[in-house]
């Protein structure tokens, strides 16, 4: 490592601290000089250090359509003092054997905010680069977990029948890789598909999804489907389901295909009326949308920081809210029993051993019980039952893959439960 760089599989970045947005002064000026502008058009706004800023302004790079807060008052958080010293203090080793710093970590994972909760109370909250307490961030993929959360609560009422196949919603999907596919086989990744996700591979199937969505933008010529319902029903089968985890986002779109078809609920009119409103969170959400106003359930969602530590402290406290059971509590106990760690183990992540995948959290069985959201770029939701602790993270880290900052984040999030814990 050099000072004022980081290395990645070989490749040098800037800094956590030098790839500050503000530092770098993107999007600033009236207008901001031709290099410091940050533009959909030009299909670099997710790459770094550009994605610093990103983020944290997607509602102005992309249409958006709105996740609807209510009309209540914000709901408040426990008194407690905060434990901020305490918590910058806290030495751990990360994955390379190398000792840390809980504060110093923050910028080595390109955090871009954190916020932790124990025992219901807010006792650290940081803030770095673009995003403030009140500006959404991109969720990316915890995008999932919020919407499968809310399909498990429609197979827990009856509405949807997880044992049932996908064409019997979604007549659309006869013929492809879903025909014989089950829904609980897409809520658990388990789905044999002929689709890449390898971030870094420019020619894996998950650009071709974003193109058709909207997410990116489409080369001149360009004679692909044009539309999230246009893409699906061309994937075809590659392997059989239900017998290894897979991760592929397209597996979360046909399930928020199937609410709504099932419901006749947008997904943005959804997480408002059964999550956003009755948690009383601060700020409304986004998500993204393709051209044909369809929201992107596999990772469209921005929220804020706070907004976020609220969906972790109800699902740890079992679903209930102030009182209110928003999502049922056998719902959130079937997600922390987790699935097969056996199938799990198929996918091949070296550093996740143990971990298996339900209604898509990813669940730790580890000593803190602890189940994840988890997306690109270091988006993470660590519910910890056993430590009372909810821990909260915006990242915009320049390597996509959870990988390149597990080393560093899964040490540290166990090494602050079990100081929590032991209070």
């Amino acid at each position: 490592m050099t000072e004022g760089f980081l290395e990645f599989d070989g490749v040098r970045y800037l800094d956590g601290h030098a790839s500050d947005p503000r530092r770098l002064g993107w999007m600033e000026g009236t207008p901001p000089p031709a290099d410091r502008q940050v533009r959909f058009a030009d299909d670099r706004f997710l790459e770094f250090p550009q994605i610093r800023w990103s983020l944290s302004h997607m509602r102005e790079l992309m249409p958006t359509v709105n996740v609807w807060r209510g009309e209540g008052p914000a709901s408040a958080f426990a008194e407690g003092s905060m434990e901020d010293e305490a918590i910058d203090r806290l030495a751990f080793t990360d994955l390379h054997g190398r000792q840390r710093r809980w504060d110093e970590s923050l910028a080595d994972t390109y955090t871009d905010g954190i916020l932790v909760l124990h025992r219901g109370r807010r006792i650290y909250e940081r803030y770095f680069g673009a995003l403030q307490p009140h500006v959404p961030h991109a969720c990316f993929s915890i995008t999932k977990s919020y919407a499968a959360t809310l399909a498990a609560t429609l197979v827990h009422e009856g509405v949807l029948d997880e044992n049932q196949r996908v064409p019997h919603w979604l007549p659309e999907m006869r013929g492809t890789a879903y025909d014989d596919a089950t829904l609980r086989q897409l809520m658990d990744m388990q789905i044999g598909v002929a689709y890449s996700e390898l971030y870094a591979d420019p020619k894996a199937q998950i650009w071709d999804y974003a193109r058709a969505g909207g997410l990116r933008p489409r080369p001149e010529g360009y004679a692909g489907p044009r539309s999230f319902y246009e893409y699906l029903p061309t994937l075809q089968p590659e392997g059989r389901h239900g017998e290894a985890f897979a991760y592929k986002t397209v597996n979360t779109e046909l399930m928020a295909w199937i609410m709504k078809r099932a419901t006749g609920v947008p997904l943005a009119q959804m997480l408002s009326e059964q999550l956003w409103a009755p948690l009383g969170c601060e700020q409304d959400g986004y998500l993204s949308v393709d051209p044909v106003g369809v929201p992107m359930g596999g990772g469209g969602l921005s929220a804020t920081l706070r907004d976020l530590a609220r969906f972790g402290q109800m699902m740890l406290r079992e679903g209930d809210w102030n009182g209110r059971q928003l999502v049922p509590a056998a719902v959130v106990a079937d997600i922390r029993r987790g699935s097969d760690p056996a199938k799990f183990a198929k996918a091949g992540y070296t550093l996740l051993p143990g971990y298996s995948y339900r209604n898509k959290w990813w669940v730790s069985h580890n000593e803190l019980d602890a189940f994840e959201g988890r997306g690109i770029h270091g988006q993470r939701l660590y519910v910890a039952p056993k430590a009372d602790m909810v821990v909260a993270r915006f990242a915009s880290h320049p390597v996509a893959s959870s990988a390149a900052n597990d080393p560093i984040t899964l040490p540290a999030m166990l090494a602050l439960g079990r100081m929590l814990r032991a209070r």
